[in-house]
């Protein structure tokens, strides 16, 4: 999970995905990796198999969101990216996947 900066809420793609927005909430891309977080995210920085948004929106890392359900397996993993993005657009977060 990475944080993005408010500024991605002016891509017409990011709102569109993102109907029930709640002012204030934060803008995350919800993603899984093999790598570490860090290593990933310098990744996405750097342009490497990058998310767009990530790499221009990208902040920080949300350790406090995902922490707690590392590690798991691939299949896991893949179930809980939809799960974990679909809960957070029902919370009212601005959200990015893969």
């Amino acid at each position: 999970m990475v944080e993005l900066d408010d500024r991605v809420w002016n891509h017409g793609r990011f709102r569109r995905a993102n109907p029930d927005y709640q002012l204030g909430k934060p803008f995350v891309y919800v993603g899984m990796t093999g790598l570490d977080p860090d290593i990933r995210f310098d990744k996405h920085k750097a342009g490497i198999q990058a998310n767009s948004f990530v790499q221009a929106f990208g902040l920080r890392l949300l350790p406090a969101l995902y922490e707690r359900y590392n590690p798991m397996s691939y299949e896991d993993a893949r179930s809980m990216e939809v799960e974990l993005g679909i809960a957070l657009r029902k919370s009212g977060y601005g959200v990015w996947q893969a």
